[in-house]
């Protein structure tokens, strides 16, 4: 099926944008799409759409290794993250994160501390994006901290957050922990009964289910207030008012169960992928640098500089190939990327940097193509660039200079 999403020739490497729907996932939306009934309704086709959620339900327990009664379905993560820290930090102490959050964490951070501001820690981060967990301990000690919050692996660089050290920290200073783990989530395995955190988020399109659905994992005995974000009808245990999306939760169960069969032999194959994209980038180009820790992270994600090319400007040039400036929540946001920043980088090295991110129907031939085209790209946006670059004249009339006056 995946043949027919893309148009000819063109690399797919925005996996961390979306992922193409999984053959199984549109299967089931389908099915589901041509039956009738609300998953809340006592009747026949009603109990037909409740046993499609329960089955989904299900099968991302299974991948999650939680259990079904755990799971909160909503319009996807950016809903999960919003729902777990407003309910996390109804308390009004201190919140923990970092400053790699996606923007559905930081944001929302900032907006539950804006009256406050100092109930809000930003903890370090290194060069390589690892979040300095000496300054998690200090803050937890030092103040009373309610929430610590800290994605499981970024979505530009795709670097691993190590969650147990996190969790048993903020345990013994009884803090709950959640953890955006939107990009990890049916890429690695991941076991909640060994990763204790209290609250988890997820996207299904990031797997290979459809967009707009998405779940909580809100651990069974975690001290939560009672607060939903959307008030109406009693579903989802009161947690979630709204009639379920049954052909999104179907297609969400159905990309889970694909998941978690190919899971091991999906990520094993993707990192080789991964790591033949990088070396060949580098043996071609100069100046060609790979961003993050290069063990701990996911293995279809590469985030890489080209100095002296802005992603923009590469991007443009090689239409064929679909690649990222970062974060497609972000795309087309004034500034340089956040995370980039927090790791040290410039602006300039920020502007000039693409985020490739490989997945489950990604093919060598694929990243041939796309490195051939990035090898392209890059050297005709280089030679544009260097004569912009050129000194002018003392008589002459002055031109921007693209990378350090290109306007945010």
């Amino acid at each position: 099926m995946t043949d027919r999403i893309f148009a000819a020739g063109t690399a797919y490497l925005d996996y961390n944008a979306t992922a193409p729907l999984r053959p199984e996932a549109f299967e089931a939306v389908v099915a589901a799409m041509g039956s009738v009934g609300n998953a809340s309704s006592a009747h026949g086709p009603g109990r037909g759409a409740g046993r499609r959620v329960d089955a989904a339900r299900r099968h991302l327990a299974n991948l999650l290794n939680c259990s079904p009664g755990e799971l909160v379905f909503t319009s996807g993560a950016t809903e999960a993250n919003n729902l777990a820290l407003r309910a996390a930090f109804a308390s009004r102490t201190t919140l923990v994160t970092s400053p790699l959050e996606h923007p559905a964490v930081l944001e929302v951070a900032k907006e539950l501390t804006a009256a406050a501001p100092s109930e809000l820690k930003l903890l370090p981060v290194d060069e390589d994006g690892v979040v300095d967990l000496d300054a998690l301990e200090r803050s937890l000690a030092t103040a009373t901290v309610s929430l610590v919050s800290l994605m499981a692996a970024n979505n530009e660089t795709g670097v691993l957050t190590d969650l147990a050290p996190v969790v048993k920290l903020a345990h013994e200073a009884g803090a709950l922990v959640h953890t955006d783990a939107t990009q990890l989530v049916g890429r690695l395995p991941l076991d909640l009964t060994d990763v204790d955190v209290d609250l988890l988020s997820l996207s299904a399109h990031k797997f290979g289910g459809p967009q707009g659905i998405g779940a909580l994992f809100m651990r069974r005995g975690s001290d939560l207030p009672y607060r939903p974000l959307i008030f109406g009808g009693g579903q989802e245990r009161g947690w979630r008012a709204g009639t379920l999306n049954v052909p999104g939760i179907a297609g969400a169960g159905a990309a889970a169960e694909a998941a978690g069969r190919m899971l091991d032999e999906e990520g094993a194959r993707i990192a080789r992928l991964r790591d033949e994209l990088e070396r060949m980038l580098v043996e071609e180009l100069s100046d060609c640098r790979i961003n993050g820790a290069l063990t701990d992270r996911l293995p279809g994600v590469s985030s890489v500089t080209f100095r002296g090319a802005t992603a923009d400007a590469v991007l443009a040039s090689m239409p064929e190939v679909a690649a990222s400036e970062g974060s497609a929540c972000s795309s087309g946001a004034p500034g340089p990327s956040h995370v980039l920043l927090a790791m040290g980088r410039s602006r300039e090295e920020a502007d000039c940097t693409v985020r490739f991110s490989l997945g489950f129907a990604t093919t060598a031939d694929d990243v041939k193509r796309a490195v051939a085209a990035t090898v392209r790209a890059v050297r005709k946006v280089r030679a544009t660039m260097s004569i912009d670059l050129t000194p002018p004249r003392p008589s002459a009339v002055r031109r921007p200079d693209p990378i350090t006056e290109r306007t945010s």
